[in-house]
């Protein structure tokens, strides 16, 4: 192990809570399914793509794409999201600074995205690989119907044998070039290392790899603590994990914050996922035969399509408070949303949208599917189910539920 790196993997801890638990076992070695991954979704950052001085790192971008033939060629399955499409256009557009203007950012797009394809298609095309082009925008994934249908055309894609090649059509959609996502918002994606994630997710990707300027989770800033330690292994992304994490570069738009978001939807979603740097010789290599690259993040019990689609696939139509009963009902007994347990409602929203569930602080943790439209509940937060019962006899609504979210239609959020 290289100094001033630590030897356990963060995230829970021992029974006396004074430090990290390591993971135990003779034979275990946690990194040994990033070996036998078979469905890669590699996601390569702008500050990967371009070299401190804006310019394209052709050689390395070509070295990577060596990397994904030759993992191609071992027989895994390579879905590659890249960023870079603002960035590559400003270059062409001789503009010295990122844009503020919304349309100014659109118009980089549309230059940079061409470019970014043409760059990609001369490197596969020349080992003999096709390349094609997916650009995705928000309601690809907030529609359920298009959110199904991205598995399809995925598939023939690799089927074919071609490398998809993602981004998001900055071009036409604003919600990544908007926003900086935060934790809790209701925003699908404000950055491509979430995307990647949704793409893993849908895809059932066996790993995520994510190749960014920084070789993985710190335990503090690298740039403002030169001594700070690699992070190899995380079993859990708790809130101290979380605020380990910063916001992205000039060039960028995620950061650390964003691929920590990433992370969590797709081992949420029983995806493996490594963060690791893309400028390093070999990088993926180094990472598909297990060797102690970047930060491994260990998946959890994988959700079902339809869970994975309400907790992350979809924009939230509105908020729902709850008191602390009923958060301690939903996280333990993994029971149904009761009116009695609502303390306030937020925003408007119809029946068979999907809300987020909030905690008395404020913060998320769960997301569900209603059963009754906000001007339908508002009319029944606080009330007991034999009240409810009683009103909706009196309305002929005998056979509507009781319950604002059935606990089939409810996904926790956390650990």
């Amino acid at each position: 192990m290289a100094p001033g790196e630590t030897s356990a993997p963060l995230g829970n801890h021992g029974p006396d809570g004074a430090g990290p638990a390591a993971v135990t076992g003779p034979d275990l070695d946690p990194r040994s399914p990033v070996v036998e991954a078979r469905r890669l979704v590699i996601k390569i950052g702008t500050n990967v793509l371009c070299r401190n001085d804006g310019e394209l790192a052709l050689g390395r971008v070509y070295a990577l794409v060596e990397e994904i033939v030759d993992a191609r060629r071992n027989g895994r399955e390579v879905i590659l999201v890249s960023s870079g499409s603002i960035a590559l256009g400003m270059k062409q557009l001789r503009l010295a600074e990122r844009p503020v203007a919304l349309v100014d950012k659109q118009a980089c797009a549309a230059v940079g995205q061409s470019r970014l394809m043409d760059l990609y298609q001369d490197a596969f095309d020349r080992l003999g690989v096709t390349a094609a082009q997916v650009l995705l925008t928000e309601d690809d994934f907030a529609d359920r119907a298009r959110y199904l249908n991205l598995r399809n055309t995925f598939s023939r894609l690799l089927e074919l044998g071609a490398v998809p090649i993602v981004n998001e059509n900055d071009t036409v959609s604003t919600s990544e070039i908007e926003t900086r996502l935060e934790p809790g918002t209701s925003t699908v994606f404000g950055d491509n290392d979430v995307l990647s994630a949704l793409v893993a997710s849908k895809l059932g990707a066996d790993l995520l790899v994510i190749l960014s300027d920084v070789d993985g989770l710190h335990d503090a800033p690298p740039e403002s603590r030169p001594g700070s330690r690699r992070i190899p292994i995380v079993e859990t992304i708790t809130p101290e994990l979380e605020a380990l994490a910063k916001g992205g570069s000039t060039r960028g738009r995620g950061g650390m914050r964003t691929k920590l978001r990433a992370a969590r939807v797709a081992v949420r979603s029983g995806t493996k996922v490594v963060i690791a740097r893309g400028a390093r010789p070999g990088v993926l290599r180094s990472v598909l035969a297990g060797e102690d690259v970047g930060t491994l993040f260990l998946p959890g019990k994988r959700l079902s399509s339809r869970k994975r689609w309400i907790a992350f696939a979809t924009t939230v139509a509105g908020r729902v408070h709850v008191n602390e009963g009923a958060r301690d009902a939903l996280v333990d007994r993994r029971a149904s949303l009761l009116f009695a347990g609502i303390s306030r409602l937020e925003e408007e929203f119809a029946r068979g949208e999907i809300v987020s569930i909030l905690d008395q602080q404020g913060h998320e943790f769960a997301r569900g599917i209603v059963n009754y439209s906000s001007d339908e509940a508002r009319r029944l937060v606080g009330r007991k189910t034999d009240e409810i019962v009683a009103l909706l006899r009196d309305q002929g609504g005998d056979g509507q539920p009781t319950e604002f979210i059935l606990r089939d239609n409810i996904v926790i959020l956390g650990p």
